[in-house]
Formats: C-alpha cells, structure tokens, sequence
C-alpha cells in the first residue's frame, strides 16, 4: 500500500510539472486581464488616470436608459433562439433520414459556418437593402408595394439583424444535432415503423427525448452566440444603429470604451456580460447534473 501511495504521489508531481506551464499562461493571458477589467470596472477611466468611483459607477449605468434599451436588444435577438434550434433540428431529422441529395443539402446547410461573420454581414445588408435581393424578389412576384428598407428603421434593422443571426446558426445546430441522432439506437425507430408509426411520431416520442442533451447544448452555444458573436454582423450591417436599434450589450462595450474613451465604462459593462454568460454556463452545469442524478 505504501508503494502504491508513493507512486500516486509521484505521478500527481510529474502531472503538476507538466500542467504549471499551462496554468501560468493562462493565469497571466486570461486570469490577470479578468481581475484588471474587474478593477477597472468600479473606475472612472480614460486610459490613463483611473478615478475610484466603487459601487457607484454600476448605480450610474444602471440608471443609464441607453443600457437597458441594449439588454432589450439583446432579449428581442433571443426570441429568435428557438428558431435557430429547431429549425435546424428539422433539417438534421431529415438529412438523418438520407432523404435524396442529402449529402449536397448537408454540405449547404453548414456553409453558414465556414463563412466568416464579415462576409455574412455584407451579403445580408445588400440582401435587405432598399434596392436589394428580398425587395427584387417580393417586386418579381408582385408584392412591390411592401418593399422597404429594412435598414432605415430600428425595428426592420434589428429584424434583419435576427434573421440574419438564425440564418448563421443553421450550419453548427444541424452538425449539433446530426451527431446526437448518430448516437441513438436505431432498434427503437425500427420497432417503432413496424408498429405503424410514422415519421413525425417517431421524432416526437423517440428521437427527441433522446436528443436532450444536444438540445441543451444547442441552446447554450446559441444564446453565448447571441450575447458575444454577433460583433463583426453589427459592426458591417447597421454600426448599431440606427440610433441604438441593433446595439448588443457586446457593441456597447465597444462603443463605450473605444468610441467615446470611457474605458471604465467599457470593462463594467464587460464585466456585467461576463456575469450574464457565467450565471447560464452555472446553471446549464447545474440543470445537467440534476437530471444526471
């Protein structure tokens, strides 16, 4: 036993060893910038003289009705999750079911992923533009007196702006669910048409319950998207505007520190998104384990 002990021992050494490298870049790459923003946060701070304001800089912006007009956004882009979800889990049901050319289809589905969010950006704002391809297509079919220009108004910017963001996240749920159906037991789908059930009923009794977890998954990765990848979309199709119509949480950080200098405005609003996305990764962690259990 006592040989038994001291080889663990060795090992966790060894083990130690070769993980402090790692730590240490970490700690000094991501740990160190945290605990500075975290700082920061309570300052007022142009980037050279930082002036303590503690708690009350976070009462201040709460009061700001410019930061709660930006969580709106940010809950209004949300709404647009469950499409991105299920959407997408349809596609991935039925390129499961080897429907005819799904290998061409699967490859479409997920060119979404493969296009950077800049390029995205642009083709989506000529797409939704006065004179661009969705105001061609409803004039060809004889709905000319809708068109408009959905950039022009904040409310048809932050539609675009949504729709443009399900569209993305198409490709990385379909692959998301694509792999979850691989893993279930094929047995169960074949008793199932045996005993007269069809396509629909076997998704809705059998596929989905057992796709729970990459639900769950998909959900997460679309929210984190909503709330800290949609920068580069915003910042090519409508800067935040117009006014503050498609401003994120994530472009008013942006805005605060490096447009307008108020960098210790910037690094609590990134604090507060850090806290925003901390809290959904816990409790994601936590709902798991209790179904786990």
């Amino acid at each position: 036993m006592a040989k038994k002990s001291s080889l663990h021992q060795q090992r966790s050494r060894v083990g130690v060893f070769f993980a402090a490298p790692a730590l240490i870049l970490v700690s000094a790459f991501l740990g160190i910038p945290i605990i500075q923003a975290g700082y920061f946060s309570f300052t007022e701070w142009n980037g050279i003289e930082a002036n303590w304001l503690g708690f009350s800089a976070y009462i201040q912006e709460f009061k700001n009705p410019i930061f709660w007009r930006v969580l709106e956004n940010n809950g209004l882009l949300l709404l647009g999750v469950p499409v991105a979800i299920l959407f997408p889990m349809g596609i991935a049901f039925l390129l499961n079911e080897k429907v005819a050319g799904w290998k061409i289809f699967r490859s479409i589905y997920f060119l979404p992923t493969a296009i950077s969010w800049v390029v995205i950006g642009m083709v989506s704002m000529r797409f939704f533009a006065q004179e661009g391809l969705l105001n061609g297509l409803l004039k060809s079919i004889g709905l000319g007196f809708i068109k408009t220009d959905f950039l022009s108004s904040e409310k048809g910017a932050l539609f675009a702006v949504a729709i443009t963001f399900i569209w993305s996240m198409v490709g990385t749920n379909s692959i998301i669910f694509l792999t979850g159906m691989a893993t279930l037991d094929q047995s169960l789908n074949e008793a199932a048409r045996m005993d007269g059930a069809g396509n629909f009923r076997i998704f809705r009794s059998i596929t989905l319950p057992q796709l729970n977890r990459f639900i769950q998954f998909s959900f997460i990765i679309t929210v984190i998207s909503a709330f800290t990848a949609l920068f580069s979309l915003i910042f090519v199709m409508t800067g935040g505007g117009p006014g503050f119509g498609t401003t994120t949480l994530e472009f008013f950080i942006f805005q605060s520190a490096f447009s307008r200098g108020n960098f210790g405005t910037g690094a609590m609003l990134g604090v507060i998104l850090f806290f925003m996305m901390a809290i959904l990764g816990i409790g994601q962690l936590l709902l798991m384990r209790n179904k786990d259990e």
